[in-house]
């Protein structure tokens, strides 16, 4: 299993940024952050320098998102819906998308739930509950 560190996830984001800005060819995966660092001009910025981003701090009670933590759920969400896993997240993410009339609101509704799902299974020492993560997900679709 890939088990990339903060310095490799941050080395990503900003060469994926990088080679977008240089209209540098991208891996399947590097589309598949763009299009989530292309949603959040916010956090561009932040992307503009390896260096300044492997020194940067998002302590939680600064009161800002890590925009690589937010990055990297974004890409979780997106390759789960790529294969369909946990089963049933793609028909979830279509009718949350609807509802929200926006794709990217969906996401950040999934992900708020993963985000509960890795929190939970960390805390509590067991494996995360893929079948309580696509409920969760599926209540705030309304399904």
């Amino acid at each position: 299993m890939f088990d990339p560190s903060q310095e490799d996830v941050r080395r990503f984001f900003c060469g994926t940024w990088a080679k977008y800005r240089d209209h540098a060819p991208l891996t399947a995966l590097e589309a598949m952050a763009l299009e989530a660092i292309l949603l959040h001009p916010e956090y561009h910025a932040d992307l503009a320098s390896v260096d300044e981003a492997l020194a940067a701090q998002y302590p939680v009670d600064a009161g800002r998102t890590n925009p690589f933590l937010h990055l990297s759920l974004h890409l979780a969400v997106a390759e789960q819906c790529a294969i369909d896993q946990p089963p049933g997240i793609v028909a979830a993410f279509s009718t949350l998308s609807r509802r929200l009339d926006s794709p990217h609101e969906a996401a950040h509704e999934i992900i708020e739930c993963l985000a509960a799902m890795v929190w939970e299974a960390q805390r509590s020492g067991k494996a995360p509950d893929a079948a309580a993560y696509l409920e969760a997900i599926r209540r705030r679709a309304g399904v």
